[in-house]
């Protein structure tokens, strides 16, 4: 029997904080711990006051405190706690670093975006069947305070596995949101806004990723798996079904329009959404609906062909880091 370790793997977001254990060996890695996924608005406010909220720490160690206890019954040879967007931006994120690593006994990685984009592209093309996508594969991760955009290579001159190109732009759901999209619902001089912001941080990643290279869109991240289940007809959502989901770019276009446009209210009324999406999943639709037609743009003005749709996955970042964590911990 070959060598295997057990690893956890914690990434916490602006909006969101994921656990995930599993056993790595020189076949991959099988999860021990499916994933564990708490809202903890941890970016709340981030973006004007450029501080943790008291009320976002207490929420970030509640959920800090549930995984303690997960992992009390599942011991592990290491555990990788990485924070992304908000926490580079926050002023007083040593006191968050100091309170988790008091709970869980290890300190938070604030890693940069170019790292984030690596191990999400990592986690998201780990699972895909190449056979059926062609490559360079263009892994999109939309969060609540960042957005990567990472191209990998197109199989022949470089490897379909490696990234070429990434990009971390400071674009999400929850400071679209806070930023723009204030009024229940948004009015459409607030979406043009938001519109306008978006497309400015889009550019400005293009002028360093190659995005018209892509034949293959994979969206990972909360949003873009809510939006895709919401457009299948979904009552409930079921991570099974919408991972590696086919998705037409013109059903998300709609849906996303659709539901950016609503009052909270009525998206209370789909229970396809998590409750602490409502009030954000109309920024993350727009976001998501303006890199679509962008890099569909590019695709087609590069090499001519139409993308007309995209994968969605449920595999990104967290599974870059316990992968990658599990990896190096074998090579030690």
């Amino acid at each position: 029997m070959g060598k295997a370790v057990t690893v956890a793997g914690v990434d916490c977001g602006t909006n969101s904080i994921r656990l995930k254990v599993v056993r790595v060996d020189e076949h991959g890695m099988t999860e021990i711990v499916p994933r564990v996924l708490r809202v903890i608005r941890l970016g709340q406010d981030v973006d004007k006051t450029h501080r943790f909220a008291d009320e976002a720490l207490e929420r970030a160690y509640t959920a800090a405190r549930e995984f303690a206890g997960i992992l009390a019954d599942h011991p592990v040879d290491g555990i990788r706690f990485v924070a992304t967007s908000a926490t580079r931006d926050a002023e007083n994120r040593e006191e968050f670093e100091d309170g988790i690593e008091r709970i869980l006994g290890v300190r938070p990685e604030v890693i940069p975006g170019t790292e984030e984009a690596d191990l999400s592209f990592l986690g998201a093309t780990s699972v895909v069947n190449r056979g059926d996508l062609p490559a360079p594969y263009l892994v999109v991760d939309l969060g609540g305070g960042s957005t990567e955009l990472v191209l990998g290579g197109d199989g022949v001159n470089e490897p379909a596995t490696r990234v070429e190109a990434a990009f971390s732009m400071n674009i999400g759901s929850v400071r679209m949101t806070e930023r723009h999209l204030r009024t229940d619902p948004p009015t459409q001089e607030e979406i043009d806004e938001a519109v306008a912001d978006i497309d400015e941080h889009i550019d400005e990643a293009f002028r360093t990723v190659p995005a018209g290279r892509t034949r293959t869109i994979i969206g990972v991240s909360g949003t873009v798996t809510t939006m895709t289940a919401l457009a299948m007809g979904l009552k409930e959502y079921d991570h099974t079904a919408v991972d590696g989901h086919r998705m037409s770019i013109a059903d998300a276009y709609a849906i996303d329009d659709r539901f950016l446009r609503m009052t909270r209210a009525e998206r209370r009324e789909y229970k396809t959404i998590h409750p602490g999406r409502i009030d954000v999943v109309g920024g993350g639709a727009l976001v998501w609906n303006r890199v679509l037609a962008k890099v569909s743009e590019a695709a087609k003005r590069t090499h001519g062909e139409t993308i007309d749709s995209y994968i969605a996955s449920e595999h990104g970042l967290l599974d870059g880091i316990v992968l990658d964590y599990g990896r190096r911990l074998l090579a030690a």
